[in-house]
């Protein structure tokens, strides 16, 4: 049996749930939560386009030709 968490250690866990239990509730999704993930996967992932659009530039190749020059590269 789990310990339960003491409350004046600072953390707020939810309480314990049985396996699947969250994908059968009505319970809302924090929605608080995922937004500040949501801002920051889509912020990662403009600045790995832009990466690769930079690579693109300075190299001349397109994708399939950078990751077979890396590929080159690793195997020489």
């Amino acid at each position: 049996m789990p310990q339960q968490p003491n409350p004046q250690d600072g953390f707020l866990y939810e309480p314990i749930e049985k396996f699947g239990e969250g994908l059968t509730t009505r319970r809302p999704w924090n929605t608080e939560a995922l937004t500040g993930v949501e801002r920051l996967n889509g912020r990662v992932a403009m600045l790995g386009f832009a990466a690769a659009l930079v690579g693109e530039l300075l190299s001349g190749k397109g994708i399939v030709g950078q990751l077979a020059a890396v590929l080159h590269w690793y195997l020489s």
